[in-house]
């Protein structure tokens, strides 16, 4: 119950009632467009960040209820009349709206006749009926949590000594279902006309359901912040994985096999940077001066992605250095995904050998698109051999196909990711085979392979990719 005179202010002017009016339209409005966002989004408990966008949701909902409340309860201009409750109640998930009357008491304690006054709605906060009478200045402390005691006996003695306003939260329990409620109090000391404390008067709200909604942000966002720290660190090991695994040219560097191929590759990052995926192209001397070429990729991203992209790759490597021809390294390949524990679930891969003593290039291919053979200033695809992806059939066979090169033809490798996700392989294609003009009139395999960086950019994929270009030289 306001006091007829405050300890520090005069009492304020009530504001125009057609100022009230527009700040409830205002915010049943904000009220209205919130709560439809809070509808619509669909909680996946195993997305940290759309649980805490909910959770906002939830508060955001709650404190423009309760400021709706307060504003038509302005309106009325008298606290004991019931409040319209517009729009209605808003609460965390799984509990039951609750009024704001419920929420909301006052009290006073006259320090010279010792009557104490609260209002109904404190009883019903503190859970005890009106004939139990209420609680003196001295009994309060017993309903509060023990560790929260002295933070209520502090503001209640800095009040009537210094005349200080209270202003804190603490816990109770309640009288009459045990349940631990967490109430906000405000209040004054009411001075006597020589100044001396005559009485303090309190208002206390129960925030329980606000403060359960903002520990729930509070955790969310945690839990948002522990995620993104856990991604930052597994793609920072992948980037260290991919980097230790493919070879050291990958800037595009230009390197001679055997005299015969003018090498030039790239990986291409995400337009994010935050994809790293399964990628991979290489290039090595075999015996007999012959060439290992390959590009391919497995699915997924991350750590998983390049661990097993590196098993793959160093057994490519071994196997080709073995002497298997191109598509039984493939059939070996799928074998290692199919025994694998940390497989993933599918992979694409395509694997040349060229002998420069007959210009004969063999391949084979899992799934992955063909190699693009550029001549006389014209491209086209190689006819692919039949293969399926790795790790999509046990004992799967893979066939080998064969193309005769001469000198100055050019060979383009490249994974499935250089354009759009939304684009098909064959429009890729495309745009490479556009290319044949310019690669005929480049001087070298890096030329090349700025030329298909500067066709397709840096900002346009979705994800990863690689790019091998060889030129015959001899």
């Amino acid at each position: 119950m306001p006091p007829s005179l405050f300890a520090d202010r005069t009492a304020p002017q009530p504001p125009e009632r057609g100022m009230v009016d527009a700040l409830i339209t205002q915010t049943r409005r904000l009220r209205g467009d919130v709560d439809a966002v809070r509808r619509d989004a669909t909680v996946d408990e195993d997305d940290a960040e759309v649980r805490w966008q909910r959770a906002l949701c939830d508060l955001a909902v709650h404190q423009l209820d309760d400021l709706g409340a307060h504003l038509g309860q302005l309106k009325d201009g008298l606290p004991s009349l019931p409040v319209p409750r517009e729009p209605s109640a808003a609460s965390l998930p799984g509990s039951a709206p609750v009024s704001l009357l419920t929420r909301v008491g006052s009290a006073e304690w006259n320090l010279l006749t010792d009557e104490v006054s609260w209002s109904d709605e404190l009883y019903e906060i503190f859970g005890r009926t009106p004939e139990s009478g209420p609680l003196t200045l001295d009994e309060l402390p017993s309903m509060l949590l023990a560790e929260d005691q002295h933070l209520l006996t502090a503001m209640v003695t800095d009040c009537l000594v210094d005349g200080k306003p209270l202003d804190g939260e603490f816990r109770i329990v309640r009288a009459d279902d045990g349940q631990v409620r967490t109430l906000h109090l405000m209040g004054e000391p009411v001075l006597d006309t020589d100044g001396s404390t005559a009485s303090m008067w309190a208002v206390l709200r129960d925030v329980s359901t606000l403060r359960r909604t903002q520990r729930a942000v509070r955790e969310n966002q945690d839990s948002l912040q522990r995620e993104r720290q856990l991604a930052q660190a597994e793609r920072r090991a992948a980037v260290q994985l991919q980097e230790a695994v493919l070879p050291p040219w990958r800037g595009a560097a230009p390197l001679r096999a055997g005299g015969a191929l003018d090498l030039a590759a790239y990986y291409l990052p995400s337009a994010s940077g935050e994809l790293v995926g399964g990628d991979w192209y290489d290039a090595m001397e075999l015996s007999g001066g012959r060439s290992l070429l390959t590009v391919g990729g497995l699915t997924g991203h991350g750590v998983p992605a390049t661990s097993s992209m590196a098993m793959l790759l160093g057994a490519l490597r071994g196997l080709a250095l073995a002497g298997l021809r191109p598509g039984s390294l493939m059939g070996h390949l799928n074998q290692l995904l199919e025994t694998s524990a940390a497989q993933p679930s599918l992979g694409s891969a395509v694997c040349c050998q060229y002998d420069p003593g007959t210009r004969l290039l063999t391949w084979a291919q899992a799934g992955h698109p063909a190699p693009l053979l550029f001549r006389d200033g014209r491209g086209r695809p190689l006819d692919p051999p039949r293969g399926v992806l790795l790790g999509a059939t046990p004992g799967a066979v893979y066939e080998e196909a064969e193309a005769s090169l001469r000198k100055g033809d050019l060979l383009v490798l490249h994974t499935d990711g250089l354009s759009r996700r939304s684009s098909t392989d064959h429009e890729s294609r495309g745009r490479l085979l556009s290319l044949a003009p310019r690669f005929a009139a480049a001087h070298s395999a890096r030329e090349c392979v700025r030329l298909v960086l500067e066709e397709f950019g840096e900002t346009e994929r979705e994800d990863d990719a690689c790019v091998l270009v060889a030129r015959i030289d001899d």
